[in-house]
């Protein structure tokens, strides 16, 4: 019987594709695991009006953690046009079934590298080496929304003295969506920053908010790092604000170790942090539990390169290292790292956003026929 059973859930256009070049680097690391198939995307959306059916939460845990692949999200009102006729109508609204993971789980954490292999032409530097912490189930992402607002909602809203303002717009006219952050998970992201800097030898963390605007919610954050920040006096600490961060983002991003932000915040600097070392290829990610786990590349489903096996790979691959690494198995982990390090250097075998025209299964064979080597 395998050690650990994993839930595999490919979902949408190339989802497919980076999945399964990612088995063939996982059956050369011969990680003693069963990989069990689940449903999530598109098109149980449009057939059955749900992208995350019950039986793939049942199957989810019924399993030690998951690799997802790319899921195709589209605004809930294209969303409705696309559903099977008999699903119209019904009341049925559309939600990002990869959001809905992080929330039932509670995948309180999300965790996304942000490292240069040199040898990459991609690289903006070849020293950057940076680990967004993202908190992963509040702010926008909470999905408390109102349109139209209903009275009782704009009533209640109305004790602010900066509603007064929008007292006579029809409330079809309006659209409300509800920032939510809590203590216990402002809390939560910056001790797990923390506590990873502290087990990984990081010198610095640098929370970025906007407390000089957006006052009680960034504020919050703000006040709560601070204070866990007191409890580690060896790591430095820094606050900058997000609009600044992505100017010196771009500017020097070898002088910051750890960025630990909120959900939206941390959505949009790990995406242009991505950019910096090569582009949504390399961005792996992993949102993680008290008890449970979910890995996956940061980007998305590209359904105009499905079943063309164009796009490149690493990131699903650096997402599986992710996975082992959370699962006990860094040595594993470890040399797969190294093994995609190798492969970038070599530059003998690339995809088309690296300048070559290896298909993803082709670098998926060669960074498995480099761990063989290297381990």
């Amino acid at each position: 019987m395998a050690k650990y059973h994993i839930a595999w859930l490919p979902g949408d256009g190339v989802g497919n594709d980076v999945m399964e070049a990612t088995k063939i680097v996982l059956d050369a690391v011969n990680l003693d695991a069963e990989y069990i198939h689940g449903d999530i995307g598109w098109e149980f959306w449009k057939n059955e009006g749900n992208a995350l059916p019950d039986r793939t939460i049942k199957l989810l845990k019924e399993t030690d953690c998951c690799l997802f692949g790319a899921i195709t999200s589209k605004p809930n009102e294209d969303a409705q046009k696309e559903l099977k006729p008999e699903h119209r109508n019904k009341g049925l609204t559309y939600t990002s079934a990869i959001v809905r993971l992080r929330q039932e789980f509670n995948l309180h954490t999300n965790i996304r590298p942000c490292k240069a292999y040199p040898g990459n032409p991609l690289n903006y530097r070849d020293d950057i080496d940076l680990v967004i912490f993202r908190e992963n189930t509040e702010d926008l992402y909470a999905g408390v929304e109102f349109r139209p607002v209903p009275k009782e909602v704009f009533s209640a809203l109305m004790v602010h003295k900066k509603m007064k303002r929008f007292e006579k717009i029809p409330l079809d006219e309006i659209a409300i969506s509800l920032r939510i952050f809590t203590k216990k998970a402002c809390q939560s992201i910056v001790r797990q920053a923390f506590e990873y800097a502290k087990e990984h030898h990081r010198k610095s963390i640098t929370l970025v908010e906007k407390p000089n605007v957006i006052r009680e919610t960034s504020g919050m954050m703000v006040h709560e790092a601070r204070q866990i920040a007191k409890e580690y006096p060896k790591i430095q600490f820094n606050e900058v604000n997000v609009d600044a961060m992505c100017m010196w983002l771009v500017k020097n991003p070898q002088d910051y170790d750890i960025l630990v932000s909120s959900n939206m915040f941390g959505d949009i600097i790990s995406d242009l942090a991505a950019q910096l070392v090569g582009g949504l290829g390399f961005a792996s990610s992993g949102n993680i539990g008290d008890n449970y786990a979910v890995f996956e590349p940061t980007h998305g489903s590209a359904p105009k390169y499905a079943g063309q096996y164009k796009v490149n790979p690493i990131a699903t691959i650096l997402s599986a290292a992710l996975m082992m690494d959370w699962l006990g198995q860094k040595k594993y982990a470890k040399h797969l790292d190294d093994a995609v390090s190798a492969v970038v250097k070599e530059g003998k075998i690339r995809t088309y956003d690296m300048g070559r025209k290896n298909t993803t299964l082709e670098v998926a064979e060669e960074i498995a026929k480099k761990y063989e080597e290297l381990k």
